[in-house]
């Protein structure tokens, strides 16, 4: 008999004194199985979420917390058009509870379990050149699915990086990196506070998800297909014909023309200005400007399949004129994007200017530039 036998049955006769309730939770506390399924966030009546105070509570991560390694049943997803967060990398995941699974939609985020979470790290590199002279994690943003919706959840990393404390108000920090040209960059950081997550996570007045849609997750990762791995694995219900190769995808506005070239061998390559820039306005603005957003009443509607020129802002008065404006006449005017409000606001650091209003301080140099040459090629 074994050491570690006698000290199991050891522990199997405590947990007995102790009654029912806990038993398998302490029983995998002692044993060194934390971050199993017991652990993970429970469902009461299968209608709200445990809220904790800690990240490493929920029990998402195994071994050191800020490796983000994954523990059962937390999986890692990448999105093919990121959100903008004056330049943070994020680190992405779903957690699924037991024999639980997503179900696909075409256009809208996927349908979730109760009990579901989707997990989003935000960090920057300590010197972007060179990722192995690591990291500093600032926030995780955690979506909870309970049974009458979902619930927003803030936590902040503290500087030690051994865990992360939720936080309902927000906060503002200072922040600085090494950007991949070797310049140092230095920002206050503000992480939103719970009624700023509402600002943009919103359908019909409902809070939704952003990016868990096919044209985002439509993707080769690890050589597969994302979607079609997940449904392998048990992760995700699609329609019994499905076709990827068909499926709403989103170009990574990031890539160069040949490496757009590999992904879209039928689209012209003049065309690969607008695919980048439709891209990017629906990853970063169509959650707000869509007809179901909170942006609604401008008009301005900028998702990726968006036809209708006026709505897409060409030859669009504002709805009200004001310093938004720069007084500027048009949301966009073909050919020439200095006089486009669209590029005025995007260039725009003034709180009171700047689009999008919440989630940055710095303008996105490179995306300015993106819709711009955009512009530039509309007669």
């Amino acid at each position: 008999m074994t050491a570690n036998f006698k000290i199991g049955i050891l522990l199997a006769f405590a947990l007995a004194m102790l009654g029912a309730g806990e038993n398998l939770t302490t029983f995998k506390k002692l044993s060194n199985f934390e971050g199993f399924a017991s652990n993970f966030p429970k469902v009461s009546n299968f209608r709200e979420v445990e809220t904790k105070t800690r990240l490493s509570d929920y029990s998402f991560f195994l071994g050191k917390i800020s490796d983000l390694a994954p523990a059962p049943n937390v999986f890692p997803y990448e999105v093919n058009a990121p959100l903008f967060s004056d330049y943070a990398e994020k680190a992405r995941f779903v957690f699924l509870p037991d024999g639980q699974q997503m179900k696909y939609d075409t256009e809208r985020a996927f349908a979730f379990p109760t009990g579901a979470v989707i997990i989003k790290n935000f960090f920057y590199w300590n010197d972007a050149r060179a990722p192995e002279k690591g990291r500093k994690i600032l926030e995780t943003r955690l979506l909870l699915k309970e049974e009458k919706g979902w619930k927003a959840l803030e936590y902040l990393w503290n500087a030690e990086q051994t865990d992360a404390f939720l936080e309902v108000a927000g906060a503002s920090f200072p922040v600085t990196w090494v950007d991949g040209n070797g310049k140092k960059q230095s920002i206050e950081y503000i992480a939103p506070n719970l009624n700023q997550c509402k600002g943009c996570h919103s359908y019909d007045g409902q809070f939704v998800p952003i990016g868990i849609t096919a044209r985002q997750l439509n993707r080769e990762e690890n050589g597969e297909n994302q979607l079609l791995a997940w449904q392998k694995s048990g992760r995700l219900e699609l329609p019994k014909i499905f076709d990827f190769a068909t499926t709403p995808r989103l170009a990574d506005y990031s890539l160069s023309d040949e490496e757009l070239l590999k992904q879209y061998p039928d689209i012209p390559i003049s065309q690969y200005h607008s695919l980048r820039a439709r891209a990017y306005l629906d990853a970063n603005c169509a959650h707000c400007h869509n007809p179901h957003g909170p942006a609604n009443t401008s008009g301005m509607f900028l998702e990726y399949d968006q036809t209708d020129l006026e709505r897409l802002g060409v030859g669009k008065p504002p709805v009200a004129a004001g310093r938004g404006s720069g007084n500027r006449r048009f949301g966009i005017v073909p050919g020439k994007p200095n006089e486009s409000i669209l590029v005025f606001r995007m260039e725009s650091d003034d709180p009171g200017i700047r689009m999008p209003e919440l989630g940055r301080q710095l303008p996105h140099r490179e995306a300015i530039e993106i819709i711009k040459a955009w512009i530039r090629e509309m007669k």
